[in-house]
């Protein structure tokens, strides 16, 4: 009788010994540690990122007080209200979005509902102020299973970005391809460059010249917007627009159009 090996682990994976047999792969116990280890590293490194970005907006505030503290008859007390307000702006921004962050990882689910998607958007643009006049190429009858509140925080997201970056042109296009919802959000702006379109869904991510352009961002917009599609069975990335700006494309899949992908569960809020 041959002697065979006993496994390294308990839980080691049973291994098939004929040809084209197929059985389920089983995670050993060293693979859930190591993931847990990257998890754990994951949120150190937010939970640092997240006091590194808060401390710096209140830096900022402080200073600007405590000079204003030394030399009173030289401040600009009218100048000195709009950079605070700016400031204090910017910390809410970044609670608003960590704790839309912590609703996502951690809140109660909510069943998602058809969405209109032309519709949405029609509404919600409705609701903003932009200094740029935004253009819509809207395909009616484009419908998805979803969150409405989380789409609409998407599509606020992507404009939001749109808004800081363009020169004269926000365009946003709803469309049916391939089984899929299509919602692309285009500017005129500088675009960004390739080696940069996946490290700007990074969360605290924000490259030189959009600090340089406008330092009211908080780098968490389009983590949360690549989230959320994620969330919900889709996707989000950049591209080139045909103005030479950039272009956001989320996709999501079709309500009751495409049998390979399931209306997503319930969800947090």
């Amino acid at each position: 009788m041959t002697a065979h090996p006993a496994p390294l682990y308990d839980d080691e994976a049973v291994r098939p010994s004929g040809a084209g047999s197929a059985l389920p792969a089983f995670r050993t116990t060293g693979d859930t540690v190591r993931e847990l280890k990257r998890e754990l590293r994951k949120r150190r490194r937010f939970a640092s990122d997240a006091s590194h970005e808060l401390r710096t907006a209140v830096a900022g505030l402080r200073v600007e007080l405590e000079e204003a503290g030394l030399h009173p008859d030289e401040t600009d007390l009218g100048g000195l209200l709009v950079r605070a307000l700016r400031g204090i702006d910017r910390l809410d921004a970044i609670l608003t979005d960590l704790r839309v962050l912590a609703e996502m990882e951690g809140g109660a689910p909510v069943r998602p509902e058809q969405v209109d998607v032309a519709g949405l958007v029609r509404e919600e643009i409705g609701r903003r102020t932009d200094r740029t006049a935004v253009r819509l190429r809207l395909e009616p009858g484009v419908h998805v299973e979803a969150v409405p509140i989380r789409i609409i925080r998407v599509l606020n997201n992507l404009l939001d970005n749109a808004q800081r970056h363009c020169r004269q042109l926000v365009e946003v296009r709803v469309c049916r391809e391939d089984g899929h919802a299509v919602l692309t959000v285009t500017d005129d702006g500088e675009g960004v460059a390739e080696p940069d379109r996946e490290q700007i869904f990074q969360r605290f991510t924000r490259l030189e010249a959009a600090r340089h352009r406008d330092r009211s961002g908080t780098g968490l917009g389009l983590a949360i917007a690549r989230d959320i599609a994620q969330a919900h069975g889709g996707s989000l990335h950049a591209a080139v627009a045909e103005t030479g700006g950039a272009s956001f494309v989320l996709r999501l899949p079709l309500a009751g159009r495409d049998e390979g992908h399931r209306a997503p569960e319930a969800m947090s809020p």
